[in-house]
């Protein structure tokens, strides 16, 4: 049964919390599966989607397995689940997206050099464990650079952008946290993202290449498809695919670029072996959405051959957005809303949902957004 194909009937386990799972499950109930649930708490909506519902501790060993025991195979719905947790789930049933490509990618220093031995460019970088470390490797790495803890996930409140020595002071605060890495800050005209989907035989296949747009380094909008030369979107793909030739992983996984303003150079920013929010806009974008292709790679089925469909944008609706955007519910037409109807007892969250933006270019789609002056004001935190 290695190998055997999943039909309507088959129940596929869903791992995680985050807002990926519910449009997972849905997806994977209109294709016909049966849909298993695995989350940290009752509220998480994912639960309210899934046949079986089971609530535990992510090294909850004995739920972990019942879960497990009970799914034909199990997906991560984000990259935030414990490899080790993967790792132990796959003791009991198929895991295509297998726990080694998490490991890699949790941990900054074994991303880097994992990329580093496939020869791809990346952002200059040091290895940090104290204050001193900073002080004496600033001068090869150079202004400005960002502090960052190897293990990913806190999001911005362990890093720190250090733009001049005095910066440097500032790191006391988080620097007694554990090993970090000093990066240089890439200058960039854009930032890409190639979406993909490798089948069980290794076989790759794209979804239209996307530009993220940040604000605050935190994701703001992605357009569809990425206003860039060919020749830049062909090496964004053959890169990814060389990156991932040799991992073992089933699934959508993205991996993302800096595109420098000089010369067009592609630097590999990183890469995300799940579903990650970039994709939300090919469901309008593609011709097939990340969650069905997903699937039907889990399931071995044949790929969707993922073509361009609609232009685009795809637009984060935070909760101090949702006042504002509800003028414009009565007035565009163009505009698709997906909220992810979160429940009070897992509030506060960084996204209530998000729009998609219909128009004849992804630009166009961009200035319509921004005519509404909605997201004028940049989410910022103190540094």
């Amino acid at each position: 049964m290695e190998n055997a194909m999943l039909f309507p009937g088959d129940t596929i386990g869903i791992i995680g919390d985050s807002q990926n799972g519910i449009m997972l499950a849905q997806a994977a109930k209109k294709m016909g599966f049966k849909v298993a649930a695995y989350c940290t708490g009752q509220s998480v909506p994912t639960l309210s989607e899934a046949d079986v519902k089971i609530v535990g501790r992510m090294n909850d060993k004995e739920k972990l397995q019942d879960f497990a025991q009970r799914c034909n195979v199990v997906t991560y719905e984000s990259e935030n689940i414990a490899s080790e947790t993967v790792e132990f789930i796959e003791r009991f049933t198929k895991v295509p997206q297998g726990h080694e490509t998490l490991e890699i990618t949790q941990d900054r220093l074994l991303e880097r050099a994992f990329f580093e031995q496939l020869n791809v460019n990346i952002a200059p970088y040091a290895t940090i464990v104290s204050l001193d470390d900073i002080y004496q490797e600033i001068g090869s790495i150079g202004y400005p650079c960002v502090l960052k803890p190897i293990q990913k996930g806190f999001g911005k409140r362990r890093q720190q952008m250090i733009t001049k020595q005095t910066d440097i002071a500032r790191c006391a605060d988080i620097i007694d946290f554990g090993t970090y890495i000093l990066e240089s800050w890439v200058e960039c005209a854009k930032e890409l993202s190639v979406i993909l989907t490798r089948d069980a035989d290794g076989e790759v296949n794209f979804f239209p290449l996307v530009e993220n747009v940040y604000r605050d380094r935190v994701l703001h909008e992605t357009l569809a498809p990425a206003k860039v030369p060919e020749q830049i979107e062909q090496e964004a793909k053959r890169i990814a695919k060389e990156i991932v030739k040799g991992l073992n992983y089933v699934g959508v996984m993205q991996v993302a670029f800096f595109l420098t303003a000089e010369g067009g150079t592609l630097y590999v920013k990183r890469l995300v072996p799940a579903l990650s929010v970039p994709g939300y806009v090919l469901e309008q974008a593609s011709s097939v959405s990340m969650f069905e292709q997903h699937l039907r790679a889990l399931a071995k089925m044949p790929l969707e051959n993922a073509v361009p469909r609609t232009s685009g944008a795809m637009v984060i609706v935070s909760t101090a957005d949702l006042e504002k955007v509800r003028l414009q519910w009565s007035l565009k037409s163009n505009w698709s809303y997906r909220f992810f109807r979160i429940p009070e007892t897992l509030r506060p969250v960084e996204r209530e949902g998000y729009i998609l933006v219909s128009a004849e270019t992804p630009e166009k789609a961009a200035a319509q957004i921004e005519a509404t002056g909605i997201w004028d004001e940049a989410k910022t935190e103190e540094e």
